[in-house]
């Protein structure tokens, strides 16, 4: 389980620091500023959002994957997958799906 969590939380900060740093200075930049139209910026910008969804697929099997291990009921399961589109939002569900983890591991060491 413990490898598993490590794995979801991995995906979650890289998923979550990419989507808060194209959503805090990406789209100001593209849309007040006009920066990211064209040239080199231009194409990171694009490049950031292609990585992001390609990054967001794999914190979705993850995300599947400990969601599953855990037995959460379909509304937790799609709250969790859903935080990687919101910015931000991936941070709190894996500290909530740690801790949730942390807690089962607990008690399943702890003497009767």
């Amino acid at each position: 389980m413990s490898g598993a969590l490590l794995r979801f939380r991995i995906m979650a900060w890289v998923t979550g620091i990419l989507l808060a740093v194209l959503s805090v200075f990406g789209l100001p930049a593209k849309y007040l500023f006009g920066l990211a139209d064209d040239g080199i910026i231009g194409a990171g910008y694009s490049f950031g959002w292609i990585a992001h969804g390609w990054l967001y697929v794999l914190y979705v099997v993850t995300g599947l994957d400990i969601c599953f291990r855990m037995r959460y009921s379909v509304g937790r399961t799609l709250a969790v997958l859903l935080a990687g589109t919101i910015p931000f939002a991936s941070f709190f569900a894996d500290h909530l799906v740690a801790r949730s983890v942390r807690a089962r591991m607990a008690a399943q060491t702890a003497p009767a």
